[in-house]
């Protein structure tokens, strides 16, 4: 991955805000001393969005990857001073509930803190007012305190670890405009300034939201969108004269009253205030470039007009501030992605580029942390996966849906979010060829990666009264239907016809694609054309970073299904210098159904003349065949526990391929069944889902994929690393769990705690409507893994009992599948 020319690789990084001192820091602490950090303004004030952050420092995330960047970036903080002032004061964190449905999310939101490690405790109204007495306690249900948060002050950070890489070697230069970067053999070779250029062998931009300005120099998107965000301070508050000084600056908890976007810092004897109330402000780069006078271009002219029902909401919570006025504001641009998560990695277009970019103050450490570690180790200790700059689709990366989904991520910041909400617009934006007949079917249609996915249709009401299910709780409810269960009865019991277009397919093709796949693979890729298999895609640290499918089609040609944009990515990254291997993604051109259940062989055998039988086509088979006219690549591979097919064929006929089944099906009873019936019954046979059960940070052992290795087949990306984790005892599992009673169902990143001591966390949950159980997989700490080990579940503050059982749940002898 990097070059061989200098024993230590001459790094420039561009941007002087937070991250680029974070980042300069760690890869000094690492050994790299050869940085040099280059800022258009003045050192450390630099103009960017850090000299305007207010500071605040909240760990708990929905993303267990960004409160491990939070955590870290608290106890670097936390140990760092500047002229003998600190950085970070830990004055904890109050989040308040002025609604149920927030006091709800609260007690949500306590137990994603359990579950990553972080401390947090639900405060009543009254526990509240003693730590804000500003509160109207009248007005609120309670709060969630996390008292080892706190505010850092985002300059002195920076500049504190500024000048700890400067003893290491590292260089500053302020003042020097970025105008160009060179390139040499398509590789990066310097960072051009208005004095000059600086040799480079990597680039870091850390730019902030001058990060598109500076991908354009070598041609990269860089899919961020600048966005300005409110921030006042009021007058002097008589209550704070005297509780802090300049030195103290704050002593209270940093407040937020997401119920109206709003939060709240003190400073000295004023409060500070920011509101995502306001209208969407998107910034234009070229407007802020247009006006070089300006010293602080992250800062533009407070509206005021925009901020006034923010103060109006902010004067109801805390009526003490009828006593102050606003003294002062600014409209602070800071920098949004299309789905919130940063940006990080290396450009694949133009080597030794690499992006820090979309970082909040609050993951600044973990950040710079995570890709100092890619760089030098070559891995990040740290799953990246939401991260990965590479994780768009090409879709994804148009400036118009940068823009819109950006904005809508600006206006979610504060919002009570289900895990399974999808984004609003642009919608529709990537439908399969089934879509007609899925709306005409009553399709609930969720979104994914741009496309939409079916989870259930309403055509399939009726066959609900004909079932009993037990109650499941509101939030469980959002999103769900009862008519999933119809749908996966059908599938267990007649046959089903799912859409699986948007599965991500790759064809892999050349006279070096089996050595290429057998290096890439823990699976034995050398069996005959015809054959398929479930292979795991591991990196040198035996870390799993996919699981794919893979089907050879001839001597030289493979279809792999996997699971999105970073697999391409990091498969393409592998690819033989010498040409022998070409990857395609065939995706867009293709469109996929699965029939699946008893049934399956009834409705498919008739429409060809190829022997479809359990001896003629066995299970883990592919084949080419005509289906009712149609050209297809049938694979045996089911990912529900039952008999059945994926169906490939090209997009244009994929309508007439639908059709074709469905009325085959009609006799049969067949049913079109969506992703909400799928989820469960892949649970029921504990089918992992990669980025949600397992991810880079876990190895396949305790994973429960180790099937799925062959040791015996020669060399592998991964290798070596599993000669020593094999035998090393583990210190976790993943494990299914069976709740004690139906009706308590979850959702996923819920806390386990046995005896009261928190031991793991939910992976995936659902119903499972075969076994009529709630059932749930679990990372859980290896000492509490035994099957019939009783645990509970914390869901909303409740205590939902269950037990560790045996997978798979359904069919262990695997009879349906191979009849």
């Amino acid at each position: 991955m990097l070059m061989a020319r200098h024993a230590v690789p001459r790094v420039v990084i561009i941007g002087a805000g937070i991250v680029g001192c974070s980042v300069a820091d760690e890869l000094t602490e690492r050994g790299w001393t050869d940085v040099t950090v280059v800022e258009q303004g003045p050192l450390f004030t630099t103009g960017g969005s850090s000299s305007h952050a207010p500071g605040l420092v909240f760990r708990t995330n929905a993303s267990r990857t960004l409160t491990e960047f939070g955590d870290y970036t608290v106890r670097k903080f936390r140990d760092l001073s500047l002229d003998g002032k600190p950085c970070f004061r830990p004055v904890g964190g109050l989040e308040l509930a002025t609604t149920q449905e927030r006091w709800d999310d609260l007690r949500r939101k306590s137990g994603l803190a359990a579950s990553w490690g972080i401390r947090s405790e639900l405060l009543s109204a009254d526990d509240c007012t003693e730590l804000w007495p500003t509160v109207d306690g009248e007005q609120i249900f309670g709060g969630l305190y996390t008292p080892d948060d706190g505010l850092a002050t985002a300059l002195r950070a920076g500049e504190a670890q500024a000048r700890r890489a400067s003893g290491r070697g590292a260089v500053f230069l302020a003042h020097h405009t970025v105008l160009d970067i060179e390139r040499r053999n398509g590789r990066v070779s310097a960072v051009v300034t208005d004095h000059g250029a600086v040799p480079a062998d990597i680039v870091v931009s850390a730019a902030g939201f001058w990060g598109p300005t500076i991908g354009r120099m070598v041609d990269v998107d860089i899919p961020l969108l600048p966005m300005a965000h409110q921030y006042a301070k009021t007058t002097q508050l008589p209550e704070l004269v005297g509780l802090n000084d300049e030195h103290t600056e704050a002593r209270r908890p940093i407040l937020r009253h997401q119920d109206a976007d709003l939060y709240f810092r003190e400073h000295v004897d004023r409060l500070g205030i920011g509101s995502y109330a306001h209208r969407p402000m998107p910034v234009d780069l070229d407007d802020l470039a247009a006006d070089p006078s300006s010293a602080m271009p992250s800062m533009l002219t407070f509206t005021d007009a925009d901020f006034d029902p923010s103060w109006q909401e902010s004067l109801r919570l805390l009526p003490g501030l009828a006593d102050t006025k606003l003294d002062e504001g600014f409209n602070g641009v800071m920098s949004f992605t299309s789905d919130g998560m940063p940006l990080i990695g290396e450009s694949r277009d133009v080597p030794g580029f690499w992006m820090a970019e979309a970082v909040w103050v609050t993951h600044s450490a973990g950040v710079a942390k995570a890709l100092a570690e890619w760089l030098v180790d070559g891995r990040p200790s740290t799953d990246l996966h939401e991260c990965d700059l590479h994780r768009f689709e090409p879709v994804q990366r148009d400036p118009q849906y940068v823009r819109q989904r950006a904005t809508d991520a600006f206006v979610e910041v504060y919002d009570v979010v289900h895990p399974l909400q999808p984004a609003e617009h642009p919608r529709p934006l990537r439908t399969s060829p089934f879509y007609p007949r899925q709306q005409e079917l009553g399709a609930f249609f969720l979104e994914a990666g741009g496309w939409e996915r079916p989870h259930w249709y309403e055509s399939n009401a009726a066959s609900v009264d004909e079932l009993t299910l037990p109650e499941r709780g509101d939030w469980a409810s959002r999103y769900w239907s009862p008519i999933a269960a119809a749908e996966a009865e059908a599938t267990r019991n007649r046959v089903a016809l799912y859409d699986m277009t948007p599965l991500k397919r790759l064809e892999i093709r050349g006279p070096g694609a089996l050595e290429f796949l057998q290096r890439m693979t823990t699976g034995q890729m050398n069996r005959k054309p015809g054959a398929v298999g479930y292979t795991l895609l591991l990196d040198e640290a035996g870390g799993i970073r996919s699981d794919v499918t893979v089907a050879r089609l001839g001597d030289d040609v493979f279809q792999a299904g996997v699971n999105g944009a970073l697999d391409l990515d990091w498969l393409q990254q592998h690819l033989p210098a010498d040409g022998s291997v070409a990857i395609r993604d065939i995706t867009t051109g293709t469109c996929c159904v699965g029939v699946w259940g008893p049934s399956a062989r009834a409705l498919v055998q008739p429409l060809t003349t190829e022997d479809f039988s359990h001896e003629g086509f066995g299970f883990f088979k592919a084949r080419h065949a005509n289906i009712a006219g149609v050209p297809v690549t049938a694979m045996r591979v089911s990912y529900v526990g039952e008999l059945g097919w994926e169906i490939y064929a090209d997009a244009d006929v994929g309508l007439r391929l639908w059709d074709s089944l469905w009325e085959a099906g009609e006799h049969l009873g067949v049913t079109a069944a969506g992703r909400s019936a799928f989820n469960s019954l892949r649970l029921e046979k504990g089918y992992r889902a990669w980025g949600t059960d397992m991810t880079a940070e876990h190895h396949p052992y305790e994973a429960g994929v180790g099937f799925a290795v062959r040791m015996t087949k020669g060399d592998f990306v991964g290798r070596s690393a599993l000669d020593n984790l094999a035998a090393q005892p583990t210190g976790r599992k993943l494990v299914p769990l069976v709740f004690d009673h139906p009706e308590h169902v979850v959702m996923g990143k819920e806390p386990v705690y046995h005896e009261g001591v928190p031991v793991g966390y939910v992976t995936s949950a659902a119903y499972g409507y075969t076994l009529r159980a709630s059932i749930a997989y679990a990372w859980i700490d290896s000492n509490w893994t035994d099957p019939g080990t009783q645990v509970h579940v914390e869901y909303f503050g409740q205590a939902y009992p269950a037990s560790v059982a045996t997978e798979p749940l359904f069919d262990p002898e695997m009879t349906r599948i191979r009849r």
